[in-house]
């Protein structure tokens, strides 16, 4: 019985060394990304939802605004590509104060003014702004995240894009 344990467990062992993640085929997150993709998966699950993946197209999408944002000094959102739309988090604080899960929790913590309904009328405050970051990042239909990380000389910059978008008006996040 024992020798078959060992058998099943060398097995298993060798077909993830076989798998693509292993071979290359599949980009690895870095982990600051993992750190990223696990405070948006805790809280999807949290929910009974679905946890992302970590799409690099994405995440090189979001590095060109996190850059130019941290380069100009502004702190807004990106605009809409009608053809390929993403969804986007943008998040700004004091450089080298926050960790990747402060940053992400920041997003998180609006889920304190969140009802549920439909979009945009699903926040307590009325003011959706003051929940979509939250919406986004629970969005039922959203399936992919990329996030970069950008500093100017005061403030470090996240971006974070979702494929598929979320916040659409009349549609219930989850």
């Amino acid at each position: 019985m024992q020798s078959r344990r060992w058998k099943s467990r060398i097995a298993a062992c060798a077909a993830l060394l076989a798998s693509p993640l292993f071979m290359g085929s599949v980009p690895v997150p870095d982990p600051f990304d993992m750190r990223i993709l696990t405070v948006h998966n805790q809280e999807r699950e949290a929910l009974g939802l679905e946890p992302l993946s970590w799409n690099e197209g994405l995440a090189q999408s979001a590095q060109q605004w996190a850059d130019y944002l941290a380069a100009t000094g502004r702190f807004e959102h990106a605009p809409e590509n009608r053809f390929a739309p993403q969804g986007e988090n943008i998040w700004a604080g004091t450089k080298g104060y926050f960790g990747p899960e402060a940053m992400v929790d920041a997003w998180v913590r609006e889920k304190k003014y969140f009802r549920p309904g439909v979009f945009p009328d699903n926040s307590t405050t009325g003011k959706s702004a003051d929940v979509g970051h939250y919406t986004q990042l629970v969005w039922r239909a959203t399936t992919e995240v990329g996030c970069a990380e950008a500093s100017s000389t005061r403030e470090d910059i996240l971006v974070c894009r979702y494929a598929e978008a979320g916040n659409y008006r009349g549609e219930k996040p989850f």
